[in-house]
Parts: C-alpha cells; sequence; structure tokens
C-alpha cells in the first residue's frame, strides 16, 4: 500500500509542476464528451497506475490493467470535471463534458495517444509493453550452445544468452526433460548465493525478483523455454547467481543452474 502511495504522490507532484511551468488549462485539454446512459472507455498504451477523476459526480473503474471506465452517477448537479491518467511512463489529461445521447461527437473509446500525454519520469526505464516487445523479439534468437548447464534428475538446465538493454539484464533460459515423467512447475527461485558453503558457514542468500516474465506455463513434458527480464544488479567476488527450478510435490525435482558474473559483465546489448 505504501508503495502504491508513493507512485500517487508523484504523480501528482510532477502534473503540479508541469502546470506551473506551462501555464495549462482546463481549456487547453482534449474534450471528451460523457452522456447520461453511456460509459466511456480509456485505452492506454500501457498498465494504468492512477487515476483521478476531479469530481464525484463521475465515477470511474479499471476492469483490465490498461482500459478505465467512467459514467455519471445517477443524479448529478455537475457534469464537468478532468480526469487524469498516469501510466508507466506518461500522463494524460482530460475535459469531460456532458453530451445528449445523439450528440454526433460522442465516443464509447478513446485512444489515449501520444499527442494527448505528456512523460512521466518515475525512474521506470522500460514499461511492461516495451519489456514483452524486446523477450519476445529475443525469444526469436537462436539459442547458443556453450553457456552455462546443469543437469539432475533427468533434467538438463542450460543458460541460451545474456542480453542488456539500459538498465535491464534479460537472461534466455531452457530446460530438456529427458524423462519420462511429466515436470509440474512450482516456481523459479532467483539467488544471490555464496560461492563456496562449508559446514561451519553461515549461508547467506539474497533472492531477487524478476521485473518481468515472458511466458506462464505451468509444466512441460520435454522441452522449456523462457525469457525473465531483471533490473540491472551486481555480484561481489564471493557471490555467484543461482536459478533454482522446483517441481510441484509429490515428485519434488530441483535443478539448480549457475551463472557467473562473468557471464553477465559480458552480456550483449541489444540493439
Amino acid at each position: 500500500m505504501k508503495k502504491y502511495l508513493f507512485l500517487f504522490a508523484i504523480c501528482i507532484a510532477t502534473f503540479h509542476s508541469y502546470a506551473q511551468t506551462t501555464g495549462l488549462k482546463k481549456a487547453d485539454l482534449p474534450i471528451v464528451y460523457l452522456p447520461d446512459s453511456l460509459s466511456v472507455h480509456f485505452i492506454s498504451p500501457e498498465p494504468i497506475q492512477y487515476v483521478d477523476i476531479s469530481t464525484k459526480n463521475i465515477i470511474g473503474d479499471l476492469p483490465v490493467k490498461n482500459v478505465l471506465r467512467i459514467r455519471y452517477k445517477d443524479t448529478v448537479k455537475s457534469k464537468d470535471a478532468v480526469v487524469t491518467i498516469a501510466g508507466e511512463k506518461f500522463i494524460a489529461q482530460y475535459h469531460i463534458q456532458w453530451s445528449s445521447n445523439d450528440n454526433a461527437l460522442v465516443k464509447s473509446e478513446i485512444e489515449v495517444g501520444p499527442s494527448e500525454t505528456r512523460p512521466l519520469d518515475m525512474g521506470i526505464s522500460l514499461s511492461q509493453p516495451e519489456l514483452q516487445k524486446f523477450a519476445a523479439e529475443l525469444f526469436c534468437q537462436y539459442p547458443e550452445a556453450n553457456l552455462e548447464h546443469a543437469k539432475a534428475y533427468g533434467l538438463k538446465a542450460r543458460l541460451n544468452h545474456i542480453y542488456t538493454l539500459g538498465d535491464y539484464v534479460f537472461i534466455d533460459v531452457s530446460y530438456d526433460n529427458r524423462t519420462k515423467l511429466h515436470y509440474d512447475i512450482d516456481e523459479f527461485r532467483f539467488k544471490i548465493d555464496d560461492k563456496k558453503v562449508t559446514k561451519a558457514t553461515t549461508v547467506q542468500s539474497l533472492e531477487i525478483k524478476p521485473e518481468y516474465t515472458l511466458l506462464d506455463q505451468s509444466g512441460f513434458t520435454r522441452h522449456y523455454r523462457n525469457i525473465f527480464a531483471f533490473k540491472k544488479f551486481t555480484i561481489p567476488d564471493n557471490k555467484v547467481f543461482h536459478i533454482e527450478l522446483n517441481e510441484k510435490q509429490l515428485s519434488g525435482r530441483v535443478i539448480t543452474l549457475e551463472i557467473p558474473y562473468n557471464d553477465i559483465l559480458h552480456a550483449d546489448v541489444v540493439k
């Protein structure tokens, strides 16, 4: 909850800063006509992070993550409002005006286009759609055969490639199942661990989460491949990066792929 409140505060602060420097007025905003008996949908190119409606006479919701739906309440006194929409990398505002149902200007779908948005710098280098686009393009690349690999329980894990783009690291991995048992995926765990562990050593492990995962696949019979995107990270000399794949019980097969930091340092740059 604190994360979202902080995000909302940044959005509001960014808008006020923009308004003060540009003299933004309601009359300068794009007009959207809203009838009494019709909902209007704003379709965003990115997941919507924040919405503000300047009056309680209009209610809104997010039926899906990139669509804002608004409509008037049953009985209202004022039908004029400003709607603010913030995505991951933009902020947009619209002047809502009442219209009769037979008004030819009424549109039930509004595309949030580049001409209606302003950049919103919130420390996010790539949006989710951009991560998806680059990950899908990398998935189409032919995997290499000379990088890291591991074997356990009839499974073979392989590091196909590592790429970098801005503040992100894309890791392409695949798994081959050489048994006759279907592998039901429980979870992936990505950890930075000590290189050497002895019985007298207290193991220190740092778990990190990917910013984006290309495929949501619950299991595989023969072959599995996926691409995970991480925010750029560093590894001390005495640590190593592990990708751990866990199977659901009762079988519970686990295979861990070790990736030296040197492989990450020599990643290819996405062009």
